[in-house]
């Protein structure tokens, strides 16, 4: 206490001059309406900025559960999406569903090997299983290809052994998607017949005759064309729309009628 007192002592003048300032500069803002506009504003852009500061911190940290409630809910979405076929007048449930969708995040992911591989962060415990196909908001991504309890290996579209069934968006014609391990943003459409009309740009989708995805999901759009060796059938370099090296959430395609339509091939294969 005799130091604080001992202190007002010694610099008594300086921190009068300062009360005397504060005062006067009190009685300017008060009496000046231009001087008391300034002063607020002044003050308001002060608390403002804190207030932001303080606001973008708290929207930082949120960042995790904002992603996982716009994943919920993309989920939700993508599930009526495939699911709207079903009847326009039938409200989905339990019953009438033919795909459910589980979330993930990549935990693990290659794109520069012959055999590219990308592991997620759900399995078995999930519903995770064996031959589910896996995309992203932009498009397909490949399909899974083993599971664990808590995790995830997908074939990746990045893969020689790779096959999928895919078509112009345009037209319906239908081939198979492989990779010819050049470049990790394109891939090849094979088997579409010469006589159809091709254009740079056109897009190509997951075709009607896959028991693994969903009909029409984006693949990627033509960068270009040749006809193959037999001049039958075209050679399509396709550029995908998904950036393969920088992967982060996925959706897990579970087609509830798979089993029934493998039993029902196999049974008329077998005739």
């Amino acid at each position: 206490m005799q130091q604080i007192i001992n202190f007002i002592i010694r610099y008594k003048n300086f921190l009068l001059y300062i009360l005397l300032m504060i005062i006067a500069f009190a009685f300017t803002v008060q009496s000046h309406s231009y001087h008391q506009s300034r002063f607020f504003n002044s003050s308001n852009w002060l608390t403002g900025g804190i207030y932001g500061t303080f606001y973008g911190i708290n929207t930082y940290f949120d960042l995790d559960d904002e992603n996982e409630r716009l994943l919920k809910e993309n989920q939700r979405l993508r599930s009526q999406l495939f699911n709207q076929d079903t009847s326009p007048n039938i409200k989905l449930d339990s019953t009438n569903l033919k795909y459910t969708i589980v979330t993930g995040q990549v935990i693990k992911n290659s794109y520069a090997e012959n055999r590219n591989y990308i592991t997620i962060n759900r399995g078995e415990k999930d519903s995770v299983k064996q031959d589910m196909g896996v995309i992203t908001d932009l498009g397909i991504l490949g399909i899974v290809e083993n599971t664990s309890h808590n995790f995830a290996t997908i074939q990746s579209i990045l893969n020689t052994k790779s096959n999928i069934n895919a078509k112009l968006k345009n037209t319906d014609h239908f081939g198979s998607l492989i990779w010819d391990a050049k470049t990790y943003n394109v891939v090849q459409l094979i088997d579409i017949p010469r006589l159809v009309p091709l254009h740079i740009g056109d897009t190509i989708v997951t075709g009607a005759m896959s028991s693994i995805f969903p009909e029409n999901i984006p693949i990627g759009t033509i960068k270009k064309y040749d006809l193959d060796t037999s001049k039958s059938f075209y050679r399509i370099d396709v550029s995908l729309f998904n950036d393969m090296t920088n992967i982060k959430n996925v959706y897990i395609i579970n087609n509830l009628n798979r089993k029934e339509i493998l039993e029902l091939e196999e049974t008329t294969e077998n005739e």
